[in-house]
């Protein structure tokens, strides 16, 4: 994910564009509103979120705002040292899809990120089509993606993964996948069945299957997709 950090105070600036780089998310940093403006007519397209102080020496956080969502309809967050009833209702009337009010913890501006982009990509994802990392699911041809190639999956491999897609970010137990996909194709399907379909997707979905990021085993209580 690439984010659009723009913050006047360069300490505070230092230190979020050094933790977001520790989460792997990519910054571009513009201490004044004018260079923001300038990102944002030039490359929008390549920004994912926004995160906007709402006072800057030459601008407002709310007008970058109101300029992003003229161009493209992507997450904001404002930062702002005020937390009053009126700059909140205005912040979100503008458009913003949340507002961090400083001082605050850097794992609670994280969780708000992604909190806001999964709830607005889950809210802007085409139906017919399921997201996941580099994987992309087409429900309307039944075929399987990886950064744009097509993967090649049985019928019971094509069904356990939509089970997965459809409880992102849940922990399903191995007595819950059994449960749902025991009859596909009128086959039986058991424990030791259901672990060799998981190590099969994982070789086709996964760049190293042997440490997955995106069927993730959760000890002693089942597998999880997604955060």
């Amino acid at each position: 994910m690439k984010i659009l950090l723009v913050e006047d105070d360069r300490t505070i600036a230092s230190g979020l564009e050094y933790s977001l780089k520790q989460e792997d998310y990519e910054t571009v940093l513009c201490y004044h509103a004018a260079a923001a403006t300038d990102i944002i007519h030039n490359q929008i397209d390549e920004i994912d979120l926004c995160l906007f102080d709402l006072n800057l020496p030459d601008g407002s956080g709310y007008d970058l705002c109101q300029l992003v969502k003229k161009r493209r309809d992507i997450p904001v967050i404002f930062l702002t040292a005020y937390d009053d009833e009126v700059n909140v209702v205005m912040g979100l009337d503008m458009g913003a899809d949340d507002y961090i009010t400083k001082p605050f913890r850097i794992r609670e501006l994280i969780s708000r990120i992604k909190s806001v982009y999964r709830r607005y990509h889950r809210d802007t994802q085409p139906k017919n089509l399921i997201e996941i990392k580099n994987i992309q699911i087409n429900l309307l041809d039944g075929k399987v993606y990886k950064d744009g190639k097509e993967i090649l999956l049985t019928a019971l491999e094509y069904r356990l993964l939509l089970i997965f897609a459809n409880h992102i970010g849940q922990i399903l137990t191995r007595a819950q996948l059994l449960d749902q996909i025991w009859d596909v194709g009128g086959d039986f399907v058991n424990d030791n069945t259901l672990t060799v379909y998981i190590k099969r997707l994982r070789e086709k979905l996964e760049d190293h299957p042997q440490s997955p990021t995106i069927i993730k085993t959760i000890r002693g209580m089942g597998y999880k997709v997604g955060d």
